[in-house]
């Protein structure tokens, strides 16, 4: 490959708002014994980006100081079993605002059939959390209930897809009416305006849940606690509202729960390859199916990834933000 330079996005400054998202022109990154690069067409816009742009959420030792945890494009340096030319959507440690990436050859999967390159950036990062937390952690099978709260974010359109292909029933929880109605659009079979209704109440009046996948904590995490039945599983993923929470450990007991939480991000290379081989044996047959769709809300040019960030931060989106290479 003759390119020695490319675009990329770099935060001014190390850290600060949207506004300091800046095109960079910077060296193409050169693969690692192992490693593919790909010629990056898509790449999607995640809160962890948002959380990294901040300053809070360093990269993981040896990955890209620039943002971008996910993309899709074509293999321009070949590894493992892709050749050159193979068209691939991939989950990083970092670098994916860019016009090149590189990663882990075992962390890339085919962009399922029917899908563009945008679509297929959308899948991995939201993917890969779910099918972790929901499925691994949570251990939710056919026949349960999920709680699934931010219903409308890529993480929530994910989960209710995922877990409705694999036989469960979804109570979803969104902020506002219209966002309730956009989880049932989604597949949720009981939404619930978090504004306006108690989820804890309605999720008790529908038998209670099995499993909750939580992105808020704080003041949801007592409601988590009486909304799940016995046996239950809460699993953190984020806490939006606050991540300190009192515990009160006779219900625990009594109710026999496991409380849980992830992050994706730090996961060694060996674990988050095992991750990929199990979603393309599980997860890439549902999109196969069309019970899985990457529902894209909106895409901007990566020049404008400072209007791509601003408009995730509104949290008005319905499905993922992406950028478009």
């Amino acid at each position: 490959m003759s390119q020695t330079l490319m675009t990329a996005i770099e935060v001014e400054g190390g850290k600060g708002p949207a506004q300091a998202l800046r095109p960079a022109s910077i060296p193409v990154p050169t693969p690692a014994d192992g490693q593919i690069l790909i010629a990056v067409k898509a790449a999607g816009v995640n809160r962890p980006d948002v959380i990294q742009r901040l300053g809070f959420y360093p990269p993981p030792p040896g990955a890209p100081a620039t943002l971008g945890l996910e993309v899709a494009g074509v293999v321009a340096i070949a590894a493992g079993r892709w050749r050159l030319g193979d068209q691939v959507c991939a989950l990083l440690g970092g670098g994916g605002y860019a016009q090149f990436a590189v990663c882990d050859a075992r962390h890339a999967l085919p962009v399922p059939a029917g899908l563009d390159f945008v679509q297929a950036a959308g899948l991995p990062e939201t993917v890969f959390t779910v099918y972790a937390n929901v499925f691994e952690h949570g251990a939710l099978k056919a026949g349960e209930t999920i709680l699934i709260h931010g219903a409308t974010s890529g993480i929530g359109v994910a989960a209710i897809q995922m877990a409705k292909a694999a036989g469960a029933r979804v109570i979803a929880t969104a902020r506002g009416a219209s966002k309730a109605a956009q989880a049932v659009q989604m597949g949720a079979d009981i939404a619930v305006d978090a504004t306006a209704e108690d989820f804890e109440t309605v999720a008790r009046a529908h038998g209670g849940v099995d499993v909750v996948l939580d992105m808020v904590a704080g003041p949801y995490f007592p409601k988590n606690i009486e909304a799940l039945n016995t046996g239950g599983r809460l699993v953190h993923i984020a806490a939006q509202a606050g991540g300190t929470v009192e515990l009160q450990i006779m219900k625990i007991m009594q109710k026999r729960l496991i409380i849980t939480g992830s992050t994706l991000r730090p996961r060694d290379a060996d674990e988050k390859a095992r991750l990929a081989g199990e979603i393309e044996r599980v997860v890439w047959p549902w999109i196969a199916a069309g019970k899985v769709k990457p529902i894209i809300d909106r895409v901007f040019p990566l020049a404008e990834a400072t209007a791509a960030h601003a408009w995730l931060e509104t949290g008005e989106h319905l499905g993922k933000v992406m950028l478009e290479v």
